[in-house]
């Protein structure tokens, strides 16, 4: 089925006083390990009114609670210089002996004000301040260690796990070597080990593509690795996949190269202009990028021929789920030259029909309210929920979506705004869940920390 003249048609003039969601929430858990839990949905969404923490720091249900994992400007254990700022995008890994690795991005601009620290071995460029960071964690939350993962690279901002337990941590920028003072290009992925961060070094995955990476997600039954570009001006990004050599094989073997392709959607230049919940698109096409290093000209300027390529407004999160893959753009406004306003969107593209559909609208004319502002960083809960960082202003929430489209509050940031005891935070990120499925870990972005959530999961 193609979609009709009334999908395309934008909806416009929207109000940002609240986000909305609709469309077939259940299609986020098909397939997937949280559509498999007995009882994941007890009839009751959420887990009742927030509670205000008498410390200041984050506010959850009752019976739940915290721990700080770690904060920017404290030392790191492994004695490497302080624990970086700018937290974002994270994963948890199963270790030795019910241990916990996570790896944490940090965005660190050529601005930033505490970067990560050059290790050698393991730094790409000493001019970057971004890279990533791991904690190792015992099955308490209590930190045994905490050391650098990678380093010298920039903006890093989200990325994805890989089937052989690996991280693809994502530079989110295209500037060159003398841009910004750095002394080499800039803008692609790099793999960590989080049991071994010197196993992977500080390698950029140069095949997969040079340009603003926001996020990627592995098919474990092909190798075939998705990525989402986050460009929030014109241009847009572009949705791409990428063909390795070595599929599936395993530590490394993503340096040995392939080949990236770009989304054609036919007759849809521009995804913001579908708003319709389940419209869907068969026959999407996969076009290869004609530099993949963007060595003239960024890839979404390049010549895709007479038929064009299909751009997005801040296409952000991707994960795999059962035999698709989802991903994000995070909203689109037709101030910034979108075709039209949303304040999100979640696409399923399921590559064994080539079938790209649209599966939830976060506002602005829908039916099921979420008081905030426009989504960021999701995860898919194992115990039957989606996980929602919200990135607007004012106090922020991570909220939980249930699969009947019920919205629910999971927990809040500091309210005390801008008092020593609790400075303004920025937005949460980077949440995911531990691989036994008892606690939530989550950023806040600014001021950099990491949180530890548990409590009565259901």
């Amino acid at each position: 089925m193609s979609a009709t003249r009334r999908q395309i048609l934008a909806r416009t003039g929207a109000s940002a006083a609240a986000i909305a969601f609709s469309g077939a929430v259940s299609e986020l858990f098909a397939g997937t390990a949280a559509a498999a839990v007995p009882g994941g949905h007890t009839g009751r969404a959420g887990y009742g009114p927030l509670v205000r923490d008498p410390h200041g720091l984050l506010d959850l249900p009752e019976g739940f609670s915290y721990k700080v994992l770690s904060r920017q400007g404290e030392r790191l254990r492994s004695g490497e210089g302080a624990v970086p700022g700018n937290h974002d995008g994270m994963g948890a890994f199963a270790g030795r002996r019910g241990r916990v690795h996570l790896v944490r991005n940090h965005e660190n601009r050529a601005t930033g004000r505490i970067g990560v620290p050059t290790v050698p071995g393991l730094t790409y460029d000493p001019a970057a301040k971004g890279g990533c960071t791991v904690l190792e964690l015992d099955g308490r939350n209590n930190v045994l260690g905490e050391r650098v993962g990678v380093a010298g690279t920039a903006v890093n901002c989200a990325g994805g796990p890989t089937p052989w337990n690996t991280w693809l941590t994502c530079e989110e920028t295209e500037d060159k070597a003398g841009a910004n003072g750095y002394a080499k290009d800039h803008g692609f992925i790099f793999e960590v080990d989080p049991a071994d961060p010197h196993r992977t070094g500080a390698v950029p995955l140069t095949a997969m593509g040079r340009f603003q990476h926001e996020a990627v997600a592995v098919d474990p039954a092909s190798g075939i690795v998705y990525e989402t570009e986050d460009a929030f001006e014109r241009p847009f990004g572009l949705f791409y996949r990428f063909l390795p050599h070595q599929p599936l094989g395993g530590t490394g073997s993503l340096r040995a190269g392939g080949a990236l392709e770009a989304m054609r959607v036919p007759g849809v230049p521009d995804l913001s202009v579908i708003q319709e919940t389940g419209a869907r698109f068969e026959g999407v096409e996969w076009v290869p990028v004609p530099d993949p290093q963007a060595v003239e000209t960024p890839i979404r300027l390049q010549d895709f021929g007479p038929k064009g390529i299909t751009h997005a407004q801040k296409l952000e999160g991707c994960y795999w789920g059962g035999r698709a893959v989802y991903f994000v753009s995070s909203f689109a406004r037709v101030k910034d030259g979108s075709g039209a306003t949303h304040f999100g969107q979640v696409w399923k593209y399921e590559p064994h029909r080539r079938r790209l559909t649209l599966v939830v609208v976060f506002g602005p004319s829908t039916d099921i309210r979420l008081p905030g502002e426009t989504p960021d960083n999701i995860c898919l809960a194992p115990t039957g929920g989606l996980m929602v960082c919200e990135d607007g202003d004012g106090a922020q929430h991570v909220y939980g979506l249930s699969r009947k489209g019920e919205v629910y509050p999971v927990a809040r940031g500091a309210q005390n705004i801008g008092t020593p005891e609790a400075p303004e935070w920025g937005e949460f990120a980077g949440v995911t869940f531990s691989p036994d499925g008892t606690t939530m870990y989550v950023n806040c972005y600014s001021p950099g920390t990491t949180f530890a959530v548990t409590g009565p999961w259901r």
